[in-house]
């Protein structure tokens, strides 16, 4: 579904608290922004009084007042230097304070979003929005207050000369001015709806280089190439069509203030010299006037060569508020208690579950009680609900019905950082962080010592071949640990889990992407980590689980069968079938 369109004044009210905290910049930058306005319009008043003394007597015009003239102008414009220069530079980074702020706020709250959300939404779009669309906030967080604020002393002052010098050529002017804007708005409001599809293409482009990039080894595997090639020459020649819409707009937006432009200075031309020729007003006055109109008309332009940036930046807000807005569906309640002195013991009572978005139905109605300290594996066919339902357990989703309790304890009456603590994965798709070997094992521990670490290496079994590498544990391990076998990631990953020492342990399919021989060493260190430990084990290879303490066969949703192998071997079921089917298949393949 796509996202509603937002108002401006709506986004407005969502982005203005970020000012809170500067507005005693924002205060002095508007202050500087209206002494270089004083200074700027100024000049045309000093014209104006030495071309009418001039007018009259040029002997009027002594050494004396052309030096105050010329000392107030300079003075004038050392302050306007002083100023300009704190609306460059302090201006400036205060706008980038609340960029920071905003993309650290979008950060902090993707990282409370649970796996749904994920499942939705591409990297590289949401690398879009916290990046790329909040670059521009900066300039708009800066410009925007002192742009507006600048041409609003602007108009109001000139409109308080001008009407001064002559009241029905200023009223004339002043009445073609809202008629530009809204002339103009037909072509602003289409530029808007031009760069939120920009945007949201650029995140599409973005998400198409990901994927392409990380999957490299498999293009080339599969030597698609050319068809790589071909999927983002599309989406770069669509992005250049939707650019190509954009510029029509921006030209047809400059074309029309450019006409209204030449239609006042039309006016000031024809009526200010009919008026002169009437002899309303006085030439140093129609000079002034002049002046006054193109300060006047310089201001519409500059406000006009904002919009643009003025639009971008409220695409980008649009687009932060979007992620700000993502529901935040696994949180803590207000009561949460922290979870103590875990032993591991886990209750399932007519547990259900169907994903929110396309309300299929994983689980229904499982209960399960699982002791401390047991052994359970979970067996039967993909799609069975073995992985949801160990997801359920640290809440990466919420139940739909039923409850999940932990030592008598429901999982959803206690914090989410004492949970998750306390539950150590070890899944079949190792996901290492880009840095080193070492940064990546104590990530199960944040602050443990080099000494721990080591230890939880050879725990794991990893630390022989850690020693082997170039630079042992401060080895580079690259994107993803695409420098390292499947096989030595994996006892990296366990290492982790050691290091994080977790009452209760899940194991997702661990060995099933190993070869023999790595699977063989992975699983004695498998072993030793589940030593103590609340384990769930989900399996593939049946002869992996042969010595659990139970065993739970699920399908379409349910529990089937348990017990122990010989249990459920007697029983001659669907796991005596699923046994029986593997043991054929893997004497076939030997």
């Amino acid at each position: 579904m796509e996202p509603r369109r937002m108002k401006t004044t709506e986004l407005m009210r969502r982005f203005l608290p970020y000012f809170s905290k500067y507005k005693k910049t924002l205060i002095l930058d508007l202050c500087c922004a209206s002494l270089t306005t004083i200074c700027e319009m100024v000049l045309p008043l000093i014209l104006r009084h030495i071309t009418n003394i001039g007018m009259k007597d040029v002997a009027l015009v002594t050494g004396k007042m052309i030096g105050s003239m010329g000392l107030l102008y300079l003075a004038l414009r050392i302050i306007d230097a002083v100023a300009n220069y704190y609306m460059s530079s302090v201006g400036h980074i205060m706008g980038a304070k609340i960029e920071t702020d905003m993309r650290a706020d979008a950060f902090n709250h993707l990282q409370k979003l649970s796996d749904s959300y994920y499942n939705n939404v591409k990297v590289g779009q949401i690398m879009s929005r916290i990046t790329n669309d909040l670059f521009d906030v900066t300039e708009f967080a800066h410009h925007c207050p002192e742009e507006f604020f600048i041409a609003f002393i602007k108009a109001v002052v000139s409109f308080i000369i001008l009407i001064q010098i002559n009241i029905p050529l200023t009223l004339i002017l002043f009445f073609i001015i809202p008629v530009m804007a809204v002339s103009c708005s037909y072509f602003n409001l289409r530029m808007r709806a031009a760069f939120k599809k920009q945007r949201n293409h650029i995140g599409e482009l973005n998400a198409q280089i990901e994927d392409s990039l990380l999957g490299g080894r498999v293009v080339r595997a599969f030597g698609n190439e050319q068809m790589e090639i071909k999927k983002f020459g599309e989406g770069n020649h669509k992005f250049l069509e939707i650019k190509t819409e954009t510029y029509h707009y921006m030209a047809g937006f400059n074309m029309t203030t450019r006409l209204f432009d030449g239609l006042m200075y039309l006016v000031v031309i024809v009526l200010g010299s009919y008026l002169m020729m009437k002899g309303s007003i006085e030439p140093g006055d129609l000079f002034a006037y002049t002046l006054y109109v193109t300060t006047l008309l310089t201001t519409i332009r500059r406000i006009i060569e904002f919009t643009e940036q003025f639009q971008r930046g409220m695409t980008g807000i649009e687009r932060f508020v979007e992620i700000m807005d993502s529901k935040i569906d696994i949180f803590d309640e207000p009561d949460a208690k922290n979870l103590e002195n875990v032993k591991g013991e886990i209750s399932f009572e007519n547990v259900s579950f169907e994903y929110p978005d396309d309300h299929n139905a994983v689980l229904r109605d499982v209960s399960l009680k699982i002791r401390q300290g047991e052994k359970i594996a979970l067996v039967g066919p993909s799609g069975g609900g073995k992985t949801t339902l160990c997801n359920l357990i640290p809440r990466f989703y919420d139940t739909t019905s039923g409850r999940i309790l932990i030592d008598g304890q429901d999982n959803k009456k206690v914090t989410l950082q004492s949970l998750r603590a306390n539950i150590g994965i070890v899944q079949q798709d190792v996901y290492l962080f880009s840095g080193t070997v070492y940064e990546n094992i104590v990530y199960g521990r944040p602050g443990a010592s080099r000494e721990e670490v080591i230890e939880a290496a050879k725990m794991a079994g990893a630390h022989e071949f850690i020693s082997e590498l170039k630079n042992g544990y401060d080895t580079y391990v690259g994107e993803r640990g695409v420098k390292l076998s499947g096989g030595q990631k994996q006892r990296i990953s366990i290492a982790r889990v050691f290091l994080k020492n977790p009452a209760i342990l899940i194991l997702d399919e661990a060995t099933s992407a190993l070869d023999n021989e790595s699977e063989v060493v992975v699983s004695k260190s498998l072993e030793r980590l589940a030593v103590g430990r609340t384990t769930l084990t989900i399996a593939h290879r049946l002869t992996t689980i042969r010595n659990a303490d139970r065993i739970l066969v699920l399908s379409d949703g349910k529990i089937n069968e348990q017990g122990n192998h010989e249990q459920l071997m007697a029983m001659k079921g669907q796991y005596y079938q699923l046994y029986m089917s593997v043991n054929a298949l893997d004497k076939e393949v030997g």
